[in-house]
């Protein structure tokens, strides 16, 4: 990877890494991550050997990805698999690239359009946010670009796996994708694991830029399994004037996660659309921190989170609209709920504004609580057992979030998952809401 800009990048940050201790975060003075279990000095990077065909790569992986259609074609227009440290797989459609589409890992981008990468590379990511973000900064390897050029419009989504499938394993992952004027696209990016015995870390970037009237379909689906899978991640979007970006992160499983996620609407007639789900179960602790930041007037946002909880595990999730000065005209919403489903788990919900500006409309809403047992007993004096009642209502709730995925394949697989879950946790969960 010759290119300087990268490097001057990767000193700067490993400077900053080596300085810095392993971070706690701690939230209205009782919330706190810590990771004090994680080995860190134990994790290390592992390289893979490539594979020609999807049929190849890890049973993890294909289990989650879309069948073919009918005539044959893959459902999806690229796919780039990393698995820890190596990009093993990466294909895209001759049509698609005929139309001076780029879909590559981020090494390969930099050697072969290092000027296109430069102008983009970390424009609203920085090394200096933290120990992790220096990290990835420092140490990425594989990753991902993409590049749409103005006025492609693209039917079938671009998709790009993160798989660790062996404990031990330290993957510093980095995607870059920039979408032209008026340009349309779908992006999914997977974060998957089989379960496994044993400590692993994700520590990942994601930095999208749409154009000047650009419209995207953006996906996040994280199931590390069960095992010690430590996710540690920024994922940040930037919509320039008239660009429309809907945006639907989905958590479903990791022993550990923290996320910050930002969306910028950056130029005027910039809009959004934020809408997220987390399932925990067991152990597992989630915490996550979203923003919606309106830099410029007459724009829009609309976030929405919802949650379940199962078994002893720990969900917070804060999210912030902020508005800043000569914004004008700002129309934004935000709501999270979670609900739940063990005596023993426990949610956080804290929504908050920072608005510097008047003439806007801003507002928002938070609940933590348990599942309606009048509901339940409705449904139950119409003979449908407790069980199948409370994976109706569970899975209505989460509704509203998958249905704006509009993609059949990742909405069978959110649903199956879910599921799954519920079906997992189904003796706590029916014992806890028949005492309530």
């Amino acid at each position: 990877m010759p290119a300087s800009f990268v490097d001057d990048r990767r000193a700067a940050a490993l400077e900053l890494y080596e300085r810095e201790p392993v971070p706690t975060w701690r939230r209205s003075g009782f919330w706190t991550t810590t990771l004090r279990n994680l080995r860190l000095e134990e994790l290390q990077p592992r390289h893979y050997d490539p594979v020609q065909a999807v049929e190849d790569l890890p049973d993890v992986v294909t289990d989650a990805l879309p069948d073919r259609m009918a005539d044959g074609r893959s459902q999806m227009a690229g796919l780039l698999v990393q698995r820890g440290a190596s990009t093993v797989f990466a294909s895209v459609d001759p049509e698609v690239a005929a139309q001076g589409v780029v879909f590559t890992s981020l090494e390969r981008a930099v050697e072969e359009h290092p000027e296109l990468v430069e102008q983009w590379y970390m424009r609203r990511l920085s090394h200096e946010e933290g120990k992790f973000p220096a990290a990835t900064a420092a140490f990425w390897t594989g990753g991902a670009f993409l590049h749409v050029p103005a006025n492609v419009r693209l039917e079938r989504p671009l998709q790009v796996v993160y798989l660790i499938d062996e404990p031990g394993i330290a993957q510093y992952a980095h995607t870059l994708g920039v979408v032209g004027d008026f340009a349309e696209c779908s992006l999914r990016e997977y974060c998957l694991a089989p379960d496994f015995d044993g400590q692993a870390l994700h520590s990942g970037a994601f930095e999208l830029y749409l154009q000047t009237g650009a419209q995207v379909k953006l996906a996040h689906f994280q199931d590390w399994g069960r095992g010690e899978v430590y996710d540690l991640s920024t994922k940040r979007v930037e919509i320039a004037r008239d660009a429309h970006c809907s945006w639907v992160p989905i958590h479903l499983g990791g022993r550990l996660t923290r996320q910050t996620l930002d969306i910028i609407t950056a130029e005027r007639g910039s809009n959004m659309r934020h809408t997220g789900l987390y399932f925990t179960e067991g152990s597992e602790h989630l915490d996550l921190f979203t923003t919606d930041l309106h830099e410029q007037g007459d724009t829009t946002g609309d976030t929405v989170w919802k949650g379940v909880l199962t078994g002893d595990s720990r969900a917070s999730y804060e999210g912030l609209i902020r508005i800043n000065r000569g914004a004008q005209n700002s129309h934004t919403y935000l709501q999270t709920h979670s609900m739940l489903l063990s005596p023993k788990a426990k949610a956080d919900a804290i929504p908050s504004l920072i608005v510097e500006t008047d003439n806007v409309s801003a507002s928002h809403g938070g609940t933590v609580g348990e599942i309606d047992e009048a509901q339940v007993y409705y449904m139950m004096s119409r003979g449908i057992p407790r069980v199948e009642a409370v994976r109706t209502l569970v899975e209505g709730y989460f509704e509203e979030v998958v249905q704006r995925l509009d993609d059949e394949s990742l909405t069978a697989l959110v649903r199956e998952r879910i599921s799954a879950k519920l079906a997992a946790a189904e003796d706590n969960v029916v014992e806890f809401t028949a005492q309530r």
